[in-house]
């Protein structure tokens, strides 16, 4: 009897270690979602600020002697 209580057990503990890193997968890819969909939409929002500062350095370079 003991011997079954003790694979039990331990049965139980690899079953709840798998759920939590399974939980944790779940979250860390939730996260990854949240943070990709903001940057997406940061850059959509910025898109034209953003091509601007490129046409500056762009213009801006040139002009160097050299080029």
């Amino acid at each position: 009897m003991i011997e079954y209580t003790q694979r039990l057990y331990a049965w139980l503990q690899t079953s709840v270690r798998t759920r939590e890193e399974g939980q944790t997968l779940v979250e860390y890819a939730l996260i990854t979602a949240l943070v990709s969909v903001g940057l997406i939409t940061a850059l959509t929002v910025l898109r034209s600020d953003i091509g601007a500062v490129f046409d500056r350095i762009g213009s801006a370079l040139g002009t160097l002697p050299g080029s």
